[in-house]
């Protein structure tokens, strides 16, 4: 029988598991985390990222889950912010699509999906067809280099490393236990029974593949730039057939640049070419970026299943393992993070279920 004040172990302390330890001592859990890493998350994969809540720009690439997903979140995450002891840079003012004139056609394309999701979702914003005057109220300067793009409304980002911390933050504070270089397995657990806690929640990402064998590697590579000269407000996206790029602009003209994916678990410094391709294309958005300083070149493997999409797992009673984030972790991580609060507080995976999301409990 669970004590009036459960017991919870989580497993992992990235972006998963630490929103989800703060979830449950939200919910009067007593909670225990063990990360086989440091503090500063350096082997997270949501280190390295842009935070970016695009739910209709991911589309083009995701299945409706994850857009359902995503707009959970955007509603979601400013209620998770105000409760952190620490502020956390949000913005919700849309994400702009820029292409150059050779690549119209697959602008058009990518149009047409998402104009397809918008007509699945028709509660989801819908892309707006903007000209180079349009462009130009969104975004100072990008008129005179792009004679046309899409906004879309309301998407959003965050700064994933001042939620990163803001969230150990708040956990310490609230005297959750946090032990570090702590590697764990779920082997040798069971939940509920004399001397094991209530609850147990793997959310080790790929330290979990020796249970979860499905699971691989999905390399991403992002620069960090300094760029005063550069004063695009929104995240912006650019089009191209083979090296399609964002930029996630953070505050005190910090920009997040990146767009490779690449199916393998090395996580060994950027090559030269990718590198070059990455400035390269974000040169061509804004010349500002020419007299950037580089702050970090950063790689990083995030967590896959086989279909690119979440999964939450029950192998054993009061046992969750939650994983397969991918890219969208921001995005989806609020949405995740409630299923399983639902399934915890109540048995019932209905909202999972709402969001299409596979969650196979027991």
């Amino acid at each position: 029988m669970m004590s009036p004040r459960p017991h919870s172990v989580v497993l992992g302390a990235g972006l998963m598991g630490r929103l989800l330890a703060w979830r449950l001592t939200q919910a009067g859990h007593r909670v225990e985390v063990h990360e086989a890493g440091q503090a500063d998350a350096q082997g997270a994969a949501a280190r390295v990222a842009a935070a970016m809540l695009a739910p209709l720009a991911e589309s083009a690439i995701t299945e409706l889950s994850v857009v359902r997903m995503g707009q959970h979140a955007l509603h979601a995450w400013p209620r998770v912010l105000a409760d952190l002891p620490a502020p956390v840079f949000f913005q919700q003012e849309g994400t702009v699509i820029l292409w150059h004139r050779q690549d119209a056609a697959e602008a058009q394309r990518f149009h047409q999906l998402l104009q397809r999701t918008h007509n699945a979702l028709p509660d989801l914003p819908a892309a707006q067809t903007v000209d180079a005057r349009q462009l130009n109220a969104l975004e100072q300067g990008l008129g005179e280099r792009f004679a046309q793009g899409l906004f879309l409304p309301d998407e959003g980002q965050l700064d994933n490393r001042q939620l990163l911390q803001a969230l150990l933050d708040g956990l310490q504070q609230r005297g959750v236990a946090m032990h570090f270089n702590s590697p764990q397995s779920i082997d040798h657990v069971r939940p509920g029974e004399t001397g094991q806690p209530d609850w147990v929640f793997d959310c080790r990402g790929l330290g979990a593949r020796a249970e979860w064998s499905s699971l691989r590697g999905v390399r991403g590579e992002v620069v960090r730039l300094h760029a005063p000269q550069v004063h695009l407000t929104r995240p912006t996206r650019l089009i191209h057939p083979r090296y399609p790029l964002y930029i996630a602009p953070k505050q005190d003209h910090v920009f997040v640049i990146g767009a490779t994916e690449i199916e393998t678990e090395d996580v060994s410094p950027a090559s030269v070419r990718s590198t070059l391709e990455l400035l390269s294309a974000a040169y061509t958005v804004h010349s500002g970026f020419a007299e950037a300083r580089i702050l970090e070149i950063a790689t990083q493997a995030r967590p896959t299943l086989p279909d690119n999409l979440p999964a939450v797992t029950c192998p054993q009673p009061r046992l969750l393992q939650i994983n397969g984030l991918y890219r969208h972790g921001f995005l989806i991580a609020p949405a995740v993070a409630d299923c399983v609060m639902e399934w915890v507080d109540s048995g019932t995976h209905q909202l999972a279920d709402r969001f299409g999301m596979a969650f196979a409990a027991q």
